[in-house]
């Protein structure tokens, strides 16, 4: 009996310090969400994010961690559908992360951003540009990327110094899309640019031609559209396959480089299109630097901007958990009070007090006739 008691105190004892392990193989960890599309029509930009952010947080981890604690990143798949943004953020807070990067799509955000919020854990939109979602007063909501107000006066003064005084303004009803061509729409009456058509097509859809038909017939000089790229590259290669030549301009939800692979080469040669600069043409040597480590990892770059924009999130959230802990509250007042310029991938990095990234990153871009995106 008594060799019994002691080996059911040894096996005892070995499952606790496997639950509760000591010494150096007790490692500890910060865990740092990352909500994106890692499946669905948007997939290659969640799996990009996923690739910047792995890289970043090696790095981080192979430097020691922050404060000592490695790096744990917890992966949510929104599928780029408002309907799956709450239970992707809800898993990512099960999971104990103290703060989040994304996503992509500014409805897909606003579908998070009160259960974050009510959560107290900070998100930093990456993809998400539409004005309304940094006007709400949540205080734990940042991003990295540009606001439509901004976006659409950068694309109105395009259009205008294109020559085109007669558009058509398409967009597709989500909040990113409405938004930037309402914005757009407001600048273009203001500086005499005339509206010959405005209307929505539906996303996902794979046949515009009907649309089309109408624009055509409302004699535009260029189509504006507000959307994504899947729907941009749609309406190219069906505007090609009608043999209408007419310039097309969008936002930069359409700078992706399956633009390429879904319009094709020739029918997306000339499109123009607005955005923050690709990561090999940003001027930062962090960027530099980063472009290198990307393409001898993965043989290619990020296929949009979006997913470098989510490296910058990740990178202010360390420096953020370096400098006050894995607070919110914390971490949210040195972000808008103490962080001053900091060096991201895309360049100088700050916040003002609704949460927003300071200072114009638009350029403005054209398809050549070898498919490259072409800062004008």
């Amino acid at each position: 009996m008594k060799k019994l008691i002691v080996f059911f105190f040894l096996v005892a004892a070995v499952g606790l310090m496997s639950l509760c392990p000591t010494g150096a193989s007790a490692q500890p960890s910060v865990k740092i969400g990352i909500m994106g599309p890692m499946t669905g029509d948007w997939a290659s930009e969640g799996q990009d994010m996923v690739k910047v952010i792995e890289l970043l947080a090696a790095e981080v981890n192979e430097a020691g961690g922050i404060n000592g604690a490695k790096v744990e990143l917890e992966i949510g798949d929104d599928q780029g559908k408002p309907n799956t943004a709450s239970l992707a953020a809800q898993k990512l807070i099960t999971a104990g992360v103290v703060a989040v990067v994304g996503t992509y799509g500014s409805s897909v955000t606003e579908a998070s951003q009160d259960i974050y919020d009510e959560a107290g854990v900070i998100q930093i939109g990456t993809g998400s540009t539409s004005v309304r979602l940094t006007e709400k007063g949540l205080k734990l909501f940042f991003r990295t990327c540009p606001r439509d107000d901004e976006q659409g006066r950068v694309l109105a003064a395009n259009v205008k110094k294109l020559g085109f005084n007669k558009v058509a303004i398409v967009h597709d009803n989500t909040s990113y899309s409405k938004g930037l061509a309402d914005e757009a729409r407001a600048i273009f009456k203001a500086d005499g640019v005339t509206e010959v058509f405005y209307d929505a097509i539906t996303a996902g859809d794979q046949d515009y031609s009907a649309t089309l038909t109408k624009i055509k017939a409302a004699a535009p000089d260029a189509i504006v559209f507000t959307g994504y790229y899947p729907e941009a590259a749609l309406l190219l290669r069906q505007k090609h396959d009608m043999d209408w030549k007419v310039a097309m301009i969008g936002g930069d939800a359409t700078n992706n480089s399956d633009l390429l692979v879904i319009a094709g080469q020739e029918a997306a040669a000339g499109y123009y299109f607005i955005s923050p600069p690709a990561l090999k043409q940003m001027t930062s040597a962090a960027a530099a630097k980063f472009s290198e480590l990307y393409q001898s990892k993965y043989q290619s770059q990020p296929s949009s901007v979006w997913a470098v924009l989510a490296g910058d999130a990740f990178s202010v959230i360390v420096e953020a958990i370096k400098a006050v802990g894995p607070d919110s509250e914390k971490m949210a007042q040195w972000l808008k009070t103490d962080l001053k310029q900091f060096e991201g991938l895309s360049g100088p990095i700050a916040f003002n007090e609704n949460g927003d990234r300071v200072g114009e990153v638009y350029r403005l871009y054209v398809v050549d006739s070898a498919g490259q995106f072409v800062i004008q």
